[in-house]
């Protein structure tokens, strides 16, 4: 009764695949324990048939069966049965592991050998297994290359076997999955660029062969956009967003190869969108702070030499660099290539040279903002919303730097302001100490830029009219007020301040106590004494970090800046001070 044989067979892979997704959560392997009893029904009515059979053919059936049931031991948490059984499949094959009638099925236990090896965490034994199935593909497209048969062909009628097509889609779909589970496997140890080239070898196969999940991949392919992004690959980075993009629309509208989706995955499907635009938002404040890092001069302004000399540069090179490297990274069959390329046309890749540019770049990327914020919203979402809130601050930081215009910078400046002040304010720092000070800190540098800008206006105007000098002294209050909320959040119960600052906080709390001296000193009054006043709170300040370098000594390359133009102004105030006094001293 071969017919028979093969019938048990099939039920047992039924049961595995599709019934046991119905099972209970009291008995979460029912349908799993069926399945394995009537494998062992199978391999105990082959035992029987050995005396007429062909050797070979009896060897590879033996070795699907060992391997069905170690791939279900694996399933139900018994590893060591699961490796048993995965073991004998591969020495059964080990002699013939190149012909086509093993080699898809002796890749597979390879593959289950690493996926059971990295469950127990042992990461190398996982690689050994994974890279010996990475070798023997290529040593049979190499030697013979023609499709394979897949195992479940060992137990079918001869007019049920599969097309070449079918074979070749199962045969590359097991190959698919040894680059898949490698990606995971380099990741672990650490060998972050490996990883990044297996895991998108690994996505165009999957397209290729129409074998993914849309939503798990658009995942992975936003993932591995950070990873280019790291590595300033902006080309490779929008590609891996723009397919995520594509591709993830096709979420619960297009059939895949795949099972689809489970409920669960269409129930998170507004959670991944918005993932997704969170990539993207990193996308273009990565691209626009990039471009400020090779256009700024030593002060931190836009040097228009520079900005000549990569324009120039940029003219030459763009044409033939797009055309070499669009070729090692392109998505997909020609429509998801089409969709993809599309999506892509909507934001550069290049470098932004001036401020039109950089704000095409900043609008992609405010869209994102807005898109993540629907989701992220701050009921139940209150770090991510933040971190969304402090990105789109971020863009606004970065797009002021290409502004020429010094009044519209500042608004831009405010609009970061109008963004971090309410949430600041209901926020509770008993439970966000470190986004309240990351936000106390970011207030206080903007106040402190729009200042900077405000002063450099007035310095452009004939006299200082005192709508100008009230807006400077407003402005310079608030920055004070903020680094003094950040210096305040350091202090002890007591309320006192630390002898020694923490590593994680020692620059910023310098920065700000040099900058509130800066302030200080900025500010405009007319009348003698308050000005007096204040410079020697500003001295208090200056001389605060000149003591503190000079008793740490090891805090000195975290503000070497900053305590060169202290000691400058703890050694010219006083002389100033004295001027200022001897003026006064008349009135006295």
């Amino acid at each position: 009764g071969w017919p028979a044989v093969c019938g048990k067979f099939r039920a047992a892979r039924t049961l595995s695949a599709v019934e046991s997704l119905k099972d209970p959560e009291t008995e979460p392997y029912r349908s799993k324990y069926s399945a394995r009893a009537l494998l062992q029904e199978v391999k105990q009515l082959l035992s029987n048939a050995e005396e007429g059979g062909e050797a070979r053919v009896l060897a590879v059936r033996r070795a699907v069966l060992e391997y069905e049931l170690g791939v279900n031991h694996t399933d139900t948490e018994e590893l060591s049965a699961g490796e048993e059984h995965l073991q004998r499949c591969t020495q059964l094959l080990e002699p013939h592991r190149l012909s086509p009638h093993c080699v898809s099925l002796y890749i597979q236990a390879q593959n289950n050998l690493g996926i059971l090896w990295s469950r127990r965490d042992e990461i190398e034994t996982a690689q050994t297994y994974l890279e010996s199935a990475e070798a023997l593909y290529n040593q049979y497209m190499k030697e013979d290359g023609n499709p394979p048969l897949d195992p479940s062909e060992h137990f079918m009628a001869e007019e049920e076997k599969l097309t070449d097509q079918e074979r070749s889609k199962r045969f590359e779909k097991a190959y698919t999955h040894t680059l898949y589970y490698l990606a995971q496997v380099y990741q672990h140890l650490d060998m972050i660029e490996k990883a990044a080239q297996y895991c998108h070898t690994t996505l165009k196969r999957q397209l290729e062969y129409c074998g993914y999940y849309p939503v798990e991949w658009a995942r992975n392919a936003a993932t591995l956009s950070q990873y280019y992004l790291s590595k300033e690959c902006f080309m490779e980075a929008r590609h891996c967003l723009a397919a995520a993009s594509v591709i993830f629309s096709q979420a619960g509208q297009v059939p895949s190869a795949e099972d689809n989706e489970t409920e669960q995955d269409q129930h998170d499907l507004p959670e991944r969108k918005a993932e997704i635009a969170r990539c993207w938002i990193k996308y273009c404040l990565n691209l626009l702070q990039c471009a400020r890092k090779l256009l700024e001069d030593n002060i931190g302004e836009l040097d228009p030499d520079r900005q000549l000399e990569l324009k120039a540069q940029r003219k030459k090179e763009e044409d033939e660099k797009e055309k070499g490297r669009k070729k090692a990274v392109l998505f997909g069959t020609s429509d998801i290539c089409d969709s993809v390329l599309a999506m892509e046309e909507k934001v550069s890749s290049v470098y932004p040279l001036d401020f039109q540019e950089a704000r095409e770049i900043f609008l992609v990327g405010q869209n994102y903002v807005q898109e993540a914020k629907e989701f992220f919203q701050v009921d139940g979402y209150v770090t991510d919303h933040i971190e969304i809130v402090q990105d789109h601050s971020a863009l606004f930081k970065v797009l002021a730097f290409f502004e020429e215009d010094y009044e519209r910078r500042c608004k831009m400046h405010k609009r970061r302001i109008d963004m971090l002040e309410p949430i600041y304010a209901d926020l509770n720092p008993q439970y966000y100490l470190l986004i309240c000070r990351q936000l106390q800190c970011e207030l206080a540098d903007t106040y402190y830029e729009m200042m900077d800008l405000k002063v450099a206006i007035g310095n452009r105007l004939e006299k200082l009219d005192s709508h100008t000098v009230k807006k400077i002294n407003s402005l310079a209050q608030f920055a004070i007020k903020y680094y003094e909320l950040f210096l305040d959040s350091l202090r002890n119960p007591d309320k006192v301040f630390p002898e020694k600052l923490e590593e994680d906080v020692l620059r910023p709390a310098m920065v700000a106590k040099f900058h509130i001296a800066r302030l200080y000193g900025k500010l405009i009054t007319s009348d003698s004494k308050k000005q007096l006043e204040n410079m020697q709170t500003s001295l208090e300040y200056y001389t605060f970090l000149v003591d503190y370098c000079e008793k740490y000594p090891d805090a000195v390359p975290a503000v070497e800046t900053e305590l060169e133009l202290s000691k400058e102004m703890v050694t010219l105030l006083p002389a100033s001070m004295e001027r200022l006094r001897a003026k006064l001293s008349p009135c006295v």
